[in-house]
């Protein structure tokens, strides 16, 4: 019987014993900031993924980085190579900016990410660099070759972080951060799991205002590929109106957010699981 009743509450446990570890993090025990790094394949990813959750750590005076492991060179129906390369650098400085974080553009390029030794101990060294407390980064199943082996490459370097003989020109942590993983609606091989969910409604502007600034896709790139935004309001085309499934349904780049921010008829207008 108790094996029973155990097994019947341990997703709750889980869910509990995850939330005990993220307010006993290094940085909150010691009344210092928190420092999270999220890292994404392309600039845009990580502003989709956790730019709710980042607005809310900056506001606290936390510290926050995205990392994008590609340059973006390849996102776009008419520019290319290091024009399109600077110009995305720019919009994620931009993005950044917004809610008062770091955003690095790594100088990889974009359709051609693989998760080589090379590039797991960039992330090391970022990871390290960072001092990080909390690392946020894509599950490794998507449609995209390059999100996919973004979270490989993360996950890979995840236990390597605390190992001092590896990357001996970037000081090992002493204690390994949490991971985390966003949120997605894949579901093979298995359907995600939220064992946190946090409310951004207080900052889902701001997680627009991120978005916006990525011109050169929201605008230009997505709509191309999807044919689905013309005639949108920039602001509009990203929040969307209303709840999923009720008023009208938003299209092109607010399908996107989706993904990603659960819009619901509940207490909660929009919210993060991860």
């Amino acid at each position: 019987m108790p094996s029973k009743i155990f097994a019947c509450y341990r997703p709750w446990l889980a869910c509990l014993l995850t939330v005990v570890s993220l307010l006993a993090l290094p940085g909150r025990a010691q009344k210092q900031p928190v420092r999270v790094i999220a890292f994404g394949a392309h600039p845009d990813d990580c502003d989709l993924g956790a730019g709710g959750i980042a607005a809310k750590y900056a506001a606290r005076g936390d510290k926050v980085k995205f990392v994008s492991l590609t340059n973006g060179d390849a996102g776009h129906q008419s520019l290319r190579g290091e024009e399109l390369a600077k110009r995305r650098r720019a919009e994620a400085r931009e993005a950044g900016r917004r809610i008062g974080i770091e955003y690095e553009v790594l100088d990889n390029h974009d359709g051609k990410l693989l998760p080589t030794l090379e590039v797991r101990e960039q992330v090391i060294r970022e990871i390290r660099q960072w001092n990080a407390d909390m690392v946020i980064a894509p599950r490794p199943n998507d449609y995209h070759p390059d999100h996919r082996y973004t979270g490989v490459l993360v996950q890979d370097a995840s236990y390597m972080v605390i190992v001092p003989d590896l990357v001996m020109d970037t000081p090992a942590l002493k204690r390994n951060p949490v991971f985390l993983y966003y949120s997605d609606r894949f579901t093979r091989p298995e359907p995600f799991r939220g064992d946190i969910v946090v409310s951004i409604d207080d900052v889902f502007e701001k997680k627009i205002d991120m978005l916006d600034a990525h011109v050169s896709q929201f605008y230009e790139w997505l709509p191309w590929t999807e044919a689905s935004a013309e005639g949108s309001g920039r602001a509009e085309a990203l929040a969307g109106e209303g709840s999923a499934g009720n008023k009208k349904t938003a299209t092109g780049v607010a399908g996107v957010v989706r993904e990603t921010v659960w819009r619901t008829s509940g207490s909660h207008s929009a919210c993060r699981g991860f």
